[in-house]
C-alpha cells in the first residue's frame, strides 16, 4: 500500500513539474527570441530553438527608442495609487455593506454587483468624457481614474467583513468607539488576508490593463509599458526580436517582485480562491 502511495506522488509530481515547465515555455521563447535576428525570429524551422549568434544589441536599440524610465515611473505610481484606492475605498464600502444598516443598502449593493457582471468596456466612453472635461488626460490621474472605486473588492471585502463576530463591535461601542474607530482599529485590520489579496488582484489588473491607458494617454511620455508595447509592434511589420527584447525588460520588475513577494502572492490568491 505505501509502494502505490509512493508511485502515485511521484506521478503527480512528475505532472505538476511537467505543468510548470510548459506554463515556463513562452517566457522562455520570449526570451530566446529577443536573442535572435528578424530573420530568425520568422524563420519557418521549427527545430531552430536557439539563436546562431545572441543579439543583444536589441536590447541596447529598445532602450534607446523608448524611454522605459519613464514607463516604469507611470506603471508603477498607476499600481500603487489603483491599489490604494482599492484597498481603502472599497474597504469602507464593504463595512458599511457589510455590518451598518441604511435605506437604499440592497439597491447600493445591487448596483456593485451588476457593474461587476457588466463589461468593463461600456465604461470605457463615460470616463473618457470625464477624465476629458476634467482636463486631465495624459495624466497620472488618468490612468488612476477607473480604479478610484473597485466594484470586485467591495464584494471581495464584504464576505470578510461579514464573517467577523458581531462581539468585537459590540465590545468597541461599550469602549466609546464610534463607527469610524470601530471599523479603523478594530475592523480593518482583521481582514489583512482580504486586502493583501485585494492589493495582488489590483496590481496585476493594472499591470496587465491596455485599452484605456492606449486611448486616455497617447502621448509618450504619459504611456505606460502595456501601451508602449502595442506601439512597438507597429501596424503594418512588426520587429519581433526588439518586440521581445522591450517584453522582457516589461516582465522584469514583475518577476523581480513575484519572486520577493511570492509567499504574500501565493497567500493571497489561496484565500480568495482565485486565479491569476
Amino acid at each position: 500500500m505505501k509502494k502505490q502511495t509512493k508511485q502515485i506522488t511521484i506521478l503527480i509530481h512528475i505532472f505538476l513539474i511537467a505543468g510548470s515547465l510548459l506554463m515556463l515555455l513562452p517566457l522562455v521563447w520570449m526570451f530566446l527570441t529577443s536573442l535572435k535576428t528578424v530573420t530568425e525570429s520568422t524563420a519557418m524551422n521549427p527545430f531552430r530553438f536557439f539563436p546562431a549568434a545572441p543579439q543583444w544589441n536589441n536590447f541596447s536599440e529598445v532602450v534607446k527608442t523608448n524611454n522605459f524610465a519613464r514607463l516604469y515611473f507611470n506603471t508603477f505610481a498607476m499600481m500603487a495609487l489603483r491599489v490604494f484606492c482599492a484597498v481603502m475605498f472599497s474597504a469602507m464600502a464593504a463595512y458599511a455593506f457589510a455590518r451598518l444598516e441604511f435605506p437604499g443598502k440592497r439597491l447600493g449593493f445591487a448596483l456593485v454587483l451588476f457593474q461587476m457582471m457588466v463589461p468593463v468596456q461600456i465604461f470605457i466612453i463615460p470616463q473618457y468624457l470625464m477624465v476629458d472635461k476634467l482636463g486631465m488626460r495624459n495624466t497620472i490621474f488618468a490612468l488612476l481614474f477607473p480604479g478610484l472605486v473597485s466594484a470586485f473588492g467591495t464584494f471581495l471585502l464584504r464576505q470578510f467583513f461579514l464573517g467577523l463576530p458581531k462581539e468585537l463591535e459590540e465590545a468597541a461601542r461599550l469602549d466609546g468607539c464610534n463607527i469610524w474607530q470601530i471599523f479603523y482599529k478594530i475592523m480593518f485590520p482583521l481582514t489583512k488576508s482580504g486586502l493583501v489579496a485585494l492589493g495582488i488582484f489590483t496590481a496585476l489588473f493594472s499591470f496587465k490593463d491596455l485599452m484605456w491607458p492606449l486611448i486616455v494617454n497617447t502621448k509618450t511620455d504619459a504611456a505606460v509599458l502595456s501601451s508602449a508595447l502595442a506601439k512597438i509592434a507597429g501596424a503594418y511589420s512588426v520587429n519581433y526580436p526588439r518586440l521581445m527584447a522591450a517584453s522582457v525588460l516589461a516582465v522584469l520588475p514583475m518577476l523581480i517582485i513575484y519572486i520577493i513577494f511570492q509567499r504574500q502572492f501565493i497567500a493571497g490568491i489561496a484565500t480568495t480562491g482565485g486565479k491569476l
